[in-house]
């Protein structure tokens, strides 16, 4: 049961452990401020900050990064700088304020995926996974999103806590038709091999 809580435990799917990966894959970079040639000059100075705070969140400076995220938005407010400045915070144990920071995202673009994401994955941290479902699907649908392999192996995990083997590795495998390299999709697959539950 102890093994089982680790795996269940990930956070945004290994997110600390995977830092590298993610920045590649997040791939927000590039649709961050679309045609921004037709921007205003805030805009502009708003993506270098937003880079910035990207830049120090990766290297483990929530607090500074903060302040970056928070100068970004108040020249120029995305869903990026909201969703990043909320995960900072959760990276200081400020789950609720992340929540809060990732739903004003949605607001602002509800077709980006990322905060659907990293609701869902607060509210596991937080032990109400059964809540996360919904934000989870959400993620999945959304239309703006480059990483879809996050929210299907995030809801693999909620199905496996819930019981739900069979739909726990249909999720998990979806997960890896995005990535078939997805480190924490493959190892929770494994694991569920491993232990014989695919029988149960």
């Amino acid at each position: 049961m102890r093994f089982i809580y680790m795996y269940m435990n990930w956070r945004h799917g290994s997110r600390k452990i995977l830092v590298s990966f993610a920045l590649m894959c997040m791939c927000t970079v590039s649709l961050l401020y679309a045609g921004e040639s037709e921007k205003p000059a805030s805009s502009q100075e708003a993506k270098l900050l937003w880079k910035k705070g990207y830049y120090l969140h990766t290297i483990g400076k929530y607090e500074k990064a903060i302040k970056l995220f928070s100068k970004s938005i108040d020249l120029y407010p995305t869903a990026e700088a909201y969703t990043f400045r909320g995960w900072s915070f959760s990276e200081l144990g400020r789950i609720e304020e992340a929540i809060a920071e990732c739903k004003m995202a949605i607001e602002l673009d509800p077709e980006y995926g990322n905060p659907y994401n990293d609701i869902g994955v607060y509210l596991i941290d937080l032990g109400r996974p059964e809540e996360a479902i919904s934000w989870l699907k959400k993620a999945i649908e959304a239309k703006r999103y480059c990483c879809y392999q996050y929210p299907y192996f995030n809801l693999g995990r909620v199905l496996l806590m819930q019981g739900r083997v069979s739909d726990a590795k249909q999720s998990l495998t979806r997960s890896l038709s995005y990535d078939p390299d997805y480190l924490p999709a493959r190892m929770l697959l494994e694991f569920i091999r491993d232990k014989g539950l695919e029988l149960i």
